[in-house]
């Protein structure tokens, strides 16, 4: 219904409605929502606020629209749809991560509805809701930087299985597969010191994420080791991203005394930073050690080779899938904790000699 054609239009409108079976869509247009939103309001859900709810619970009043209840249960129960909602599929950690659970969630016979919020805690918002319309049966996610226990709580609520992948959310008990970061951190740090290196940066990511947190902790771990200190200068957060990397290091070298290694937050920065280094005619594995963390497919074709942590992101994604299925198989579930060990390798963008060699790092 075009607004523009007046108050005369819109009452026609609704008459005619009432005299046809009205559907969701037809109540969210006349409640000036989304589709998601009537079927949330519908199902009861606490994500929808006060307001929009008695907005559109009077419009379903006006236009005698009746929920079919038995129908959307029937629905639910018969869905072969996995969520699956990452927060930056630019990232090749992620695509990764996708890759490794679409492996499984393809060969169980189920269907995945795939997003990306792009670190917006409101889009992932909007998209949880729009899966959950569609009578999934269970959802992977990679939170949003910002999310809360709040933010996911109702869902979890519901007993919809959800599974947390690659970011925890502290205080909300569900699912989780993340990497052991410090000791990917602890790691890293230990072969640059073993190189020689002593005034050691950490560069990108943000700070206010537990993924940070961990990584920074392996960090200062590592110094601390051989009597190390981690100067507040030489910790230098940005985007967790190649243009992050690139801007991270520029301010680094303008310190006055330069470190001579990093561990980056992750690949992407890594590859920033050796970016940064050459614009600055810094030659990175030789001049300068670089450490990335996640060990994503270009690793080991860059130049030079990128050092770096490997969790394993198809690994990770395969094993988040097969816990979402085993929950959804089950019925009923307490949830689990996995924390993936890692692996440091050793290329050239450290300073290492050429060729390749892999350190196992354990979980504790």
């Amino acid at each position: 219904m075009d607004s523009r054609n007046g108050p005369q239009d819109a009452r026609a409108w609704r008459v005619r409605l009432k005299q046809s079976k009205v559907t969701v869509v037809d109540v969210a247009r006349a409640a000036g929502v989304s589709k998601s939103t009537v079927s949330l309001v519908l199902q009861g859900s606490s994500l929808v606020n006060e307001q929009t709810r008695a907005r559109v619970g009077a419009v379903i009043r006006e236009l005698g629209y009746v929920y079919n209840r038995g129908a959307a249960n029937l629905r639910q129960a018969k869905s072969k749809i996995v969520g699956i909602v990452v927060n930056d599929l630019t990232n090749s950690f992620f695509a990764e991560l996708a890759v490794g659970m679409d492996m499984v969630v393809q060969s169980a016979g189920y269907i995945q509805f795939m997003a990306n919020t792009s670190e917006n805690a409101d889009r992932q918002g909007e998209v949880i809701a729009s899966m959950r319309e569609h009578g999934m049966a269970g959802l992977i996610l990679s939170p949003a930087r910002g999310t809360t226990a709040a933010d996911l709580k109702p869902l979890v609520d519901s007993g919809l299985p959800v599974v947390l992948v690659a970011r925890n959310v502290p205080g909300l008990k569900v699912s989780s597969v993340v990497s052991d970061g410090q000791a990917g951190a602890a790691a890293a740090v230990r072969h640059l010191i073993s190189l020689g290196h002593r005034r050691i940066a950490f560069l990108g990511g943000f700070s206010d994420t537990a993924v940070f947190d961990e990584r920074m902790r392996g960090f200062r771990e590592g110094l601390r080791e051989t009597g190390l200190e981690a100067a507040d200068e030489l910790v230098i957060s940005s985007a967790p991203s190649r243009a992050g990397g690139v801007a991270a290091v520029e301010r680094m070298l303008l310190l006055g005394d330069r470190p001579t290694a990093a561990l980056c937050f992750n690949d992407a920065v890594a590859f920033g930073v050796c970016d940064g280094l050459r614009s600055a005619r810094i030659e990175p594995g030789t001049e300068f050690g670089v450490i990335g963390f996640d060990d994503v497919i270009e690793a080991k074709t860059a130049v030079p080779a990128l050092t770096t942590v490997s969790v394993n992101p198809q690994g990770m994604g395969r094993r988040a899938a097969q816990l979402l299925l085993k929950q959804i198989n089950a019925g009923h579930f307490d949830a689990e904790a996995i924390v993936a060990s890692v692996r440091l390798v050793v290329r050239e963008s450290c300073g290492a000699p050429q060729g390749t060699r892999e350190q196992g790092v354990h979980s504790a």
